[in-house]
């Protein structure tokens, strides 16, 4: 997948309730149809009544046609990073390329070792993360037989995909993830309701800037996309933000207003919806889609 001329992706993030699969299926096609550029689901593989990540976005890209799925963010440590390639590598090929990796170090530990996987300590996990980046890439795009003989990952004469590896997004929270997000990331996901104006939008965008200069690479290049849970209402809000200043939501016109400035005076390069009340799935779908998305690609590129 490449960036499109716009300035911003957009996207949209709903439940995976095994009891919602038809409702998840109705959004991803209303999704495809309307134009969004991503649909996302969360993976949280030990969880017996959540669908899996995997298995749901590879039907999802066989129904859609132009939608781009993304697990946001691939639960790394229930997923060898050798096979993780081979998954994504297929899906883009199957596809068109419609795939982002999203890739998350691991943070519900007490949950991920029920599934036989061994814990690991934050520092271990983001070296582990940062082998799997490198991995997947090298077992991407073709070329001759892979070694690899990491702290976490070995493998042996093996061939890589001939597809290229799709972009790599990293869930990344602490300073050492940050960093690896800056050393080797396409794109950097803050977390659920962290945007352009939290502490943690501040405090982390630095560490993966510095990280890239002292990569060499442009820290421009790397995207910042936001998983934005709130209300689209129909009569504007008084207050757009709660006491803490997370994004609640708005109108419509609040939505446009808010997200043109995200993108043209903060470098948001794109945004995840997520539904945070009880409005029907199928509505505020619409309400994004026909109301929100259109107005703020308008207003990006007559900017």
């Amino acid at each position: 997948m490449t960036m499109p001329e716009r300035k911003a992706l957009f996207g949209f993030g709903p439940g995976t309730a095994v009891g919602e699969v038809s409702e998840i299926l109705r959004c991803a096609a209303q999704a495809d149809r309307d134009g969004l550029d991503l649909f996302t689901i969360s993976d949280h593989p030990y969880y017996g009544s959540r669908l899996d990540a995997y298995a749901t976005l590879g039907f999802v890209l066989g129904r859609t046609s132009a939608i781009t799925g993304v697990a946001n963010v691939t639960n790394l440590p229930s997923r060898p990073a050798p096979m993780l390639a081979r998954t994504v590598t297929s899906l883009s090929a199957l596809s068109g390329g419609r795939v982002v990796l999203g890739i998350g170090a691991g943070g519900y530990w007490d949950e991920i070792v029920r599934l036989g996987v061994p814990r690991l300590e934050p520092g271990a996990a983001v070296r582990a993360m940062e082998e799997a980046v490198t991995l997947v890439r090298a077992l991407s795009g073709g070329g001759g037989p892979v070694t690899f003989d990491g702290e976490f990952y070995q493998v042996s004469g093996i061939d890589p995909a001939p597809v290229p590896a799709p972009p790599i997004w990293l869930g990344s929270v602490g300073p050492k993830s940050l960093a690896v997000a800056g050393k080797l990331a396409d794109g950097w996901i803050p977390g659920r309701a962290a945007d352009w104006l939290s502490s943690r939008y501040r405090e982390s965008r630095p560490v993966i800037d510095d990280a890239a200069a002292a990569a060499g690479r442009d820290p421009a290049e790397i995207a910042t996309i936001y998983n934005l849970p709130g209300r689209i209402t129909a009569s504007p809000l008084s207050a757009t933000r709660d006491g803490a200043g997370r994004w609640i939501g708005g109108s419509a016109g609040q939505w446009v207003e808010e997200l043109t400035a995200a993108v043209l005076e903060h470098d948001a390069s794109g945004f995840v919806y997520f539904v945070a009340d009880d409005t029907p799935s199928e509505v505020a779908l619409g309400r994004w889609t026909q109301e929100v998305v259109p107005a703020v690609r308008e207003a990006v590129a007559g900017a």
